[in-house]
């Protein structure tokens, strides 16, 4: 296992993440950011739902990442 698949498993991981809809998936279970956004941002669970809201956020640099990574997957076989 090298950087390179590394990187493509943290790609991969980050492309889940942004993809898990706040009103279907999130919501029902208790994962909503508006009851974390209190002191209870702390806790394990708040830290993972800054980190999924985060990637949420940045969906425009993800989408150019995956770009890169395509091109390169195709350049080098």
């Amino acid at each position: 296992m090298g950087l390179w698949t590394l990187l493509e498993g943290c790609l991969l991981l980050a492309n889940a993440l942004a993809i898990l809809n706040e009103d279907r998936f999130l919501a029902p279970r208790g994962w909503s950011f508006s009851e974390f956004s209190g002191g209870k941002t702390k806790s394990f669970k708040g830290q993972l739902i800054g980190l999924i809201y985060a990637t949420q956020y940045l969906r425009v640099p993800l989408i150019l990442l995956n770009f890169i990574f395509i091109v390169v997957k195709l350049v080098s076989g």
